[in-house]
């Protein structure tokens, strides 16, 4: 097992803000300097969390309200941590994660307001001290989202979440944005309207800065090409 606790680094934000393909862009550049790492995704990203994935983005615990879906998600991120995120992070491993904890916040806590407290004693138990090391909130206007999710998906059926209505999509904007300024040391917003490069090079710019991956590595900060 590596000495090293490797860093977790999630990424957060409405619909279609392009989380994904940044996740893989990081991989990429981390892979570039010789940081092992690992893409991930919520819900999913372990075999138990994908199935509750397919039950949760159909819209199937939908009708049992945000509190059961609360805990659905849960039990999924109970899954992802102790199958895959946990033994990456002891093996030195860096982990990037589609969405986590404040995707919950956002999601079933502001727009199903449930109660702060519901919510936060629920990521105490399931998550407890396994936050992120730094957040990375990908900002979109609602309205641009949309439309990138729509050509994303082509002629599927819109997910549980993508069908919600544009003013579900500003207030969701506004939780994401709210959350990030209560825990400015973890969390950093992302403009991203640009070009998936421009976004990149933000992006990058912010792990090198709270993150010093060459001095994760024993290398000086100057050393990086």
């Amino acid at each position: 097992m590596n000495s090293r606790r490797g860093r977790f680094i999630t990424l957060e934000g409405g619909e279609g803000a392009g989380k994904s393909t940044q996740a893989r862009l990081l991989h990429d550049r981390l892979t570039e300097a010789g940081i092992a790492c690992v893409v991930t995704r919520e819900p999913g990203g372990s075999p138990g969390a994908e199935k509750l994935r397919a039950a949760l983005l159909s819209g199937v615990v939908e009708p049992l309200g945000p509190a059961a879906e609360a805990l659905v998600f849960s039990a999924a991120r109970i899954d992802h941590l102790d199958t895959l995120i946990r033994p990456a992070l002891a093996a030195g491993q860096w982990v990037i994660c589609d969405r986590f904890i404040d995707s919950t916040r956002a999601y079933q806590g502001a727009l199903g307001d449930l109660d702060p407290s519901f919510i936060l004693g629920l990521e105490k138990v399931v998550v407890g001290e396994m936050k992120p090391d730094l957040t990375l909130v990908l900002d979109l206007p609602p309205e641009e989202g949309a439309a990138r999710a729509a050509l994303r998906r082509g002629g599927a059926k819109a997910d549980r979440f993508e069908k919600q209505d544009a003013a579900f999509h500003r207030r969701l904007r506004q939780a994401f944005l709210a959350n990030a300024a209560l825990e400015p040391t973890r969390c950093v917003v992302i403009d991203a309207a640009g070009e998936p490069a421009n976004v990149a090079r933000d992006l990058w710019s912010a792990v090198t800065r709270k993150l010093r991956p060459l001095r994760w590595l024993g290398a000086g900060d100057d050393a990086w090409r």
